[in-house]
């Protein structure tokens, strides 16, 4: 090979001299059995640049039952004498020694020297680890790349105590020789514009490592400790999900933190990763082995170096060994690596690291002079841009159009107000970037301030400095810091030149019509700054940027509003101070909502997620006629349902004509637990009984006789354990996983008819029997054919009256039919309404006949303060016309379909799914890890729904097994949403 200065020294495979052995699967098992004595068969495992294979056990030799694995035949580079292989072997054994919780493969007998076309190699058996790796691109929980930092910490305490430190060698792998193998590999990217970005990315990250590397550690490391080298725990014990280790091919002595730069490098080409993905590994290698701030101000800049030494490496690979498939499937994973670890500054990640590990205060900006940059006589008025601002009802913000034009709105209505400038403030949220329907988080953080102007502005400039100025934008270099100016039109009257200024000295004009940033960073600040950047972000760029409100007179306007987690884990700790423990919320850390329109939510940070789950607010959230009829009664008229005014009387009206003849008599209450307690009351005293039937794990609300006749152990794990001795359940009519299943699910109805017989005979006939149309809790099953009307026809014999319990699948969500009892073909005696009724706002409700309400009067009058007020009887009556001049049902029967059609061809693709539940916009997705046994994928569910919130959609586990989806989103539901939401649960299950 030929050596310059950038190269000498390097090992020649590091050089690309010497392509990965070519050794065939037949040769391996010829050497195997030829120098180790094995009868086995070979499989490829892969490498870039040795060759593995993993030997398994042929069928019916020796005592093996199958294909067993005997070991791993690893056929190391030409590049590699003994004493190198002995030196790897050596600390893979001493690294299983010095921590037990640690697996590492050793040795089996000797090596032996055999000669293949690329070469004489060292060849040796290895002993095969159980488990497997995290090979591929698949997601990464959190846990398990906080288990990759913790393993790489036990690794690099382990090596930094081996006794005998291994020969020093000059590998490409050496990130402390990541440059110079840059700059000579980098002609092998044919790309000439990637070429010349990796190069003069790379340049810059060494010189910040250069700042600090005379203060970084030096030890021996791994050198590979990725995702394709840290193994899965074989054993049940589950705190570990890591804990082995392979492959010490790359063991070197290098900086203790470029073993940390290696192993995080490798969690960014994973689905969904980003470079704040890494955050959990670092603190648990911290954690091991804590890290000096030097050691944090270099880790990123060698993440990237990283990052491009695997890229220009893969292509030289590539170029020299066009038969190593490893190698060339790797160019995509290398390419991705880079991108996610460029994708933010070194300084920013730098800050976020170093806050995160309590190395470094959150910084509050940088300090610029408070003098004027623009010649203003009149106020300036600040545009409030926020999630909950008013600028953004009604939708405005989902689209392009519409949030500039209720800006634009917003803007003059200010300037009619007399002022004479906006401004859209700093280090706020600008929720007019958010977006629906989308799978990553909106950069929503404002890094500079957007001014408007109503007249002409003279730009002044606020301190002395070296200025460069086009008709585009302004760029003013100080002492401490930069200011730059950008419009969206030309600039008027700007100088087009440099030249140097002092402080007051006119700079340019602003003109109306046109929008103005305004930007200030630190003057060594080397970076691009976007207009907006992700709010996670937001803390590490703020070190680096001034506020340019200070130079309006708003000093400290709103620096430190970016959202972060300590703040909403400080929001989460205060609600529990206040809140009882037992009023959950969904998810261990949940995203804080201020925003709702149609079927989407927005969070504090501008964050869009899709709502799968909200069936109260049945018309879409925010709905404007709800809203406005809400607002106009409220300030016409309102108080309790003991006035005698219209709308009660209406809305009471509108309800019985929706429902069957007999069903024309309505009591108004708030909740649907009230609907079912006073449903349950109802039937007692009209039959002067007290015994209740209910169906075995079902809900129907916390009140005491809702309580009792609740059984789902999803709600109340001791559900069965605690009903009262006149509570009689019912098994679970669930034809996928109940006793009867497909065409046996008829006997379920035998055996409640049986049931209720009994209690007859044994002198405690039911008042009631209770039940939901379409089983809710559970996700959605539908009942058997004929179910209802054989129970409810026994009930009726023995005397007991019948309840639907609509609270939840009421009100046209089945699409095909508006009463959940209409697809069974019955007709109840009573019927509870409440959630998607009052759309958000407390209101529910009995229907019945007029005999069984007018047996109340034996217990007294009855009276709800609020139910049936003269608000909430506005917003039954609005819900009611909105479902039907919307054709909601109908637009539930018509996505529900797609949807469930969808989501059943998912089915066929993934194994997970056992079965989906329900009709038009009431489905469940059942997951199981065997379709024969139905064993319940329980903690899978969890993580799908864990994993499908960070894709932006919001929906959780039902049922007592916790393992079916629960689907019930508004109607307001549309064919783009039901394809996202299919689309993402596709590729978290894939």
């Amino acid at each position: 090979m030929t050596t310059n200065e950038n190269t000498k020294g390097f090992d020649f495979f590091a050089a690309g001299e010497l392509p990965a052995p070519i050794v065939s699967p037949d040769l391996a098992e010829r050497w195997a059995e030829e120098a180790f004595g094995l009868s086995v068969r070979a499989v490829d495992l892969g490498s870039q640049q040795d060759a593995n294979f993993l030997l398994m056990n042929m069928p019916g030799a020796s005592d093996a039952q199958g294909e067993d694995p005997v070991a791993v035949m690893k056929i190391s580079n030409s590049a590699f004498d003994a004493g190198t292989v002995d030196d790897q072997d050596r600390a893979a054994q001493w690294v299983a020694d010095f921590d037990r919780g640690l697996r590492a493969p050793s040795r089996m007998g000797e090596v032996a020297i055999l000669n293949s076309p690329t070469g004489t190699h060292i060849v040796r058996l290895i002993r095969y680890l159980e488990g497997g790796t995290l090979h591929g691109s698949d997601y990464l929980s959190v846990a398990a790349v906080a288990e990759m930092g913790r393993v790489s910490g036990e690794v690099s305490t382990a090596l930094a105590n081996l006794p005998i430190p291994p020969a020093e060698r000059i590998l490409q792998w050496d990130l402390r020789q990541g440059p110079r193998v840059v700059e000579f590999l980098a002609g092998h990217i044919a790309d000439t514009e990637l070429r010349q970005r990796v190069v003069r990315v790379v340049r810059a990250e060494a010189d910040r490592v250069e700042r600090v590397a005379a203060l970084l550690p030096v030890q021996v490391i791994h050198g590979d400790l990725t995702d394709d080298n840290l193994m899965r725990s074989a054993s049940p014990d589950v705190s570990r999900l890591l804990d082995g280790v392979i492959d010490f091919g790359d063991l070197m002595l290098s900086w203790c933190v470029a073993e940390l730069a290696t192993t995080i490098s490798s969690i960014l080409h994973h689905d969904g990763a980003s470079a704040l993905s890494v955050l959990p590994a670092v603190r648990a290698f911290h954690r091991i082995r804590p890290l000096s701030i030097h050691e944090v101000e270099a880790l990123w800049p060698l993440v990237v170096i990283r990052g491009a030494v695997l890229v220009t490496s893969g292509h030289q690979q590539v170029g020299t060994d066009e038969f190593n498939d490893y190698a060339r499937d790797g160019l995509v994973r290398e390419q991705l690596i880079f991108d996610r670890a460029t994708s933010v500054p070194s300084s920013v990640m730098t800050e976020i690291i170093a806050q995160d590990l309590d190395l470094r205060s959150p910084g509050s900006g940088i300090d610029i002079a408070a003098s004027g940059v623009l010649d203003i006589n009149g106020s300036v008025a600040q545009l409030d841009l926020s999630v909950g601002s008013r600028i953004l009802d009604d939708g405005a913000w989902t689209t392009d159009d519409d949030a500039r034009h209720a800006v634009d709105a917003a803007i003059n209505a200010l300037f009619a107000a007399g002022h004479e400038a906006v401004i859209a403030p700093f280090g706020a949220i600008d929720a007019t970037r958010s977006r629906p329907l989308a799978t990553e988080p909106a950069a929503t953080w404002r890094t500079g301030t957007d001014v408007w102007v109503s007249s002409d502005v003279e730009l002044l400039a606020p301190w002395s400095g070296e200025i460069t100025a086009t008709r585009s934008g302004i760029i003013l270099t100080g002492d401490d810091a930069t200011l730059r100016i950008t419009a969206d039109q030309e600039l008027a009257e700007a100088p087009v030149a440099s030249s140097k200024v002092t402080t007051g000295t006119p700079i340019g004009v602003l003109r109306p019509g046109a929008r103005y940033r305004l930007t200030v960073t630190a003057r060594d600040f080397e970076s691009d700054v976007p207009d907006v950047v992700l709010p996670e972000l937001a803390a590490g760029w703020m070190p680096h940027l001034g506020d340019p409100g200070t130079l309006f007179g708003l000093v400290d306007a709103v620096q430190g509003e970016f959202v972060d987690d300590n703040a909403e884990i400080d929001l989460l700790s205060r609600r529990g101070a206040v809140l009882a423990d037992v009023q959950e919320h969904y998810y261990a850390l949940p995203p804080r909502i201020d925003r709702g329109w149609k079927h989407h939510l927005i969070a504090d940070d501008g964050r869009v997620f899709l709502d799968m789950v909200n069936n109260v607010t049945v018309l879409g959230h925010s709905h404007p006629r709800v809203a406005r009829a809400i607002a106009d009664q409220w300030k016409t008229f309102n108080s309790n349902s003991r006035f005698h005014y219209a709308s009660i009387v209406a809305l009471a009206e509108k309800l019985t004509a929706l429902l069957p003849e007999s069903l024309d008599t309505v009591f108004l209450v708030n909740s649907g637990s009230e609907a079912v307690e006073l449903a349950l009351r109802l039937a007692r005293v009209h039959t002067g009984r007290e015994d209740l039937l209910a169906v075995r794990e079902s809900y129907h609300g916390w009140t005491y006789l809702a309580d009792a006749v609740s059984t789902s152990a999803a709600d109340n794990p001791r559900a069965l354990a605690s009903r009262p001795e006149w509570v009689h359940t019912l098994d679970v009519p669930n034809a996928f996983r109940g006793r009867y299943r497909g065409e046996e699910a008829h006997r379920y109805a035998d055996d409640a008819a049986a049931v209720v017989r009994g209690l007859v005979a044994s002198g405690r006939p039911p008042a009631a029997f209770i039940c939901e149309p379409v089983y809710g809790s559970a996700g959605g099953v539908t009942l058997p054919a004929g179910y209802l009307e054989a129970v409810y026809s026994e009930v009726r014999r023995a005397g007991g009256v019948t309840i639907a319990d609509e609270v939840q699948v009421g009100l046209g969500r089945l699409g095909s039919w508006f009463w959940g009892f209409q697809q069974q073909d019955v007709v109840p005696d009573l019927v509870t309404i409440a959630k998607s009724f009052g759309d958000g706002h407390p209101l529910g409700a009995v229907v019945t006949t007029k005999a069984i309400a007018a047996s109340y009067a034996d217990e007294g009058y009855f009276f709800s303060s609020t139910g049936g007020s003269p608000v909430s009887s506005v917003v039954g009556s609005t819900v009611l016309d909105v479902i039907a001049e919307e054709d909601l049902a109908g637009n539930a029967r018509r996505v529900g379909t797609h949807l469930k059609n969808r989501l059943q061809e998912l089915a066929q693709r993934h194994e997970l799914i056992g079965a989906v539940h329900g009709e038009g916009l009431y489905l469940g997705v059942e997951f199981v890890r065997d379709r024969i046994t139905l064993e319940p994928a329980t903690a899978e569910t969890s993580g799908i729904c864990e994993r499908l919130l960070q894709c932006g959609i919001i929906v959780q586990p039902t049922g007592n097994l916790m393992n079916v989806l629960k689907i019930k989103p508004p109607l307001s539901f549309d064919e783009a949403a039901a394809d996202f939401f299919v689309d993402a649960l596709d590729r978290v299950l894939a």
